[in-house]
């Protein structure tokens, strides 16, 4: 790579700050619950500290989710009911899988982390930087926009629903208690009186703001590292435009560019394809998830249209739209990773390739073939992430919605 442009003597780029810039809030998202992977060379100490984190934050997350499970499949009798609870239920099931995903995968993702590294390490020319640092910026954007619009959605009709309070007939009295999102098995602990119910409230929350971590996490990291490659795409069209320069037809300077430039794009291809392997089945999870999470939202607002609840409706609402936009952004990084890796070919043939030498612009060949095998961001090698996927996950959510009230008649 040093070999496209002149390296600067008087300037020392600071590639692991400009790193850490680029991954900073990915990594403030997920070492609250221990997902960012521990470096090779941490100590024993480190090692059980994360371990013991890790169970803290899975038991957390279990004591909400399987008696909840418990009391949809054991002690709630009324459909609709169980209806209302299935939607969290379902919330917590895929921030376990999800969460699962992340730390089974720690090792990839550091070596994601490494390659990012090497890259800030290894760019020389302050063009070339400058294009990395505007999509890292894009990055720190839209995951930062992300954790805002995820949180907010799930967490605050978390902690409104439980700030409301509902009347309990117990034998002959009535009291009042603040109702779970969540809906826990009477018979582990019941949550109707105090101090219990105000304990597993407590434990609610904070389960909450884990699960939503892990989706946070998630798509944080996928959008970090869908726009780096981006601009490593985008700096190799440039290296491209470059290839065939005032002086330098068919001499072996070009010849040497060409070889940079084959190297960096299969560079940047490995990257995907291990980002691929990182996101494919969080992906499924999401993409499974949220259809069926969509459709029961929207089934929620329709059965509370009649009595115009409107702190219900727009709590509900909030959350549709954070779930459609988590949706959105996964299926757009995959929409534009494989547009950008489609016109590195185009690129390719569009420079004065006619101007080079025989043999090197036989090298040309190689790019634009390698570009003609499409890559694709997938969820669990069964979906295509693209725009057209998210059209057809609302969609299915709509035919899923009319299917589930055709099944409901009294609503």
């Amino acid at each position: 790579m040093t070999k496209l442009g002149r390296v600067p003597t008087d300037v020392e780029f600071t590639y692991k700050n400009n790193n850490d810039y680029s991954l900073q809030l990915t990594r403030w998202f997920l070492m609250p619950i221990a997902a960012w992977p521990r470096a090779s060379t941490s100590t024993t100490i480190d090692r059980l500290s994360s371990r013991a984190h890790i169970l803290a934050c899975t038991f957390l997350i279990v004591i909400i989710m399987v008696p909840c499970l418990l009391y949809v499949s054991l002690e709630e009798k009324d459909v609709q009911m169980k209806l209302i609870a299935m939607g969290p239920l379902s919330h917590w099931i895929m921030g376990t899988i999800n969460y699962c995903l992340l730390l089974t995968r720690g090792g990839d993702i550091r070596e994601c982390v490494q390659h990012m590294e090497t890259d800030w390490r290894l760019v020389r020319r302050f063009n070339d930087q400058g294009v990395m640092l505007r999509y890292a910026k894009i990055g720190r954007f839209v995951a930062g926009f992300c954790a805002i619009f995820m949180q907010s959605g799930t967490f605050l009709f978390t902690v409104a629903k439980a700030m409301t309070s509902i009347p309990v007939v117990i034998g002959n009295e009535t009291m009042s208690m603040h109702p779970m999102t969540c809906p826990i098995y009477s018979k582990f602990i019941d949550t109707r009186f105090s101090p219990a119910n105000e304990i597993m409230l407590a434990v609610q929350l904070v389960s909450c703001f884990i699960v939503n971590s892990v989706t946070v996490g998630a798509c944080s990291l996928a959008t970090v590292f869908a726009m780096h490659a981006y601009g490593q795409l985008s700096m190799l069209f440039s290296w491209l435009n470059e290839l065939v320069a005032d002086g330098d037809k068919g001499n072996e300077l070009a010849e040497q560019r060409l070889a940079v430039i084959v190297e960096h794009h299969l560079r940047v291809l490995s990257f995907i394809s291990r980002m691929e392997n990182i996101m494919q089945y969080i992906c499924l999870v999401e993409l499974v998830g949220c259809t069926m999470n969509m459709c029961l939202l929207a089934y929620y607002s329709i059965t509370n249209w009649s009595d115009f609840d409107g702190a219900k409706i727009t709590s509900y609402v909030m959350v549709y739209i954070s779930m459609a936009f988590n949706i959105f952004i996964f299926c757009f990084i995959g929409e534009i990773l494989t547009e950008q890796c489609k016109n590195v070919g185009e690129k390719a043939y569009m420079t004065n390739w006619y101007e080079l030498s025989h043999k090197t612009a036989l090298g040309l060949v190689l790019i634009i073939a390698r570009s003609s095998n499409v890559i694709k961001i997938t969820a669990g090698k069964l979906f295509q992430l693209s725009i057209a996927t998210f059209g057809d996950v609302i969609k299915t959510s709509v035919v899923y919605l009319n299917i589930l009230r055709t099944m409901t008649p009294a609503t």
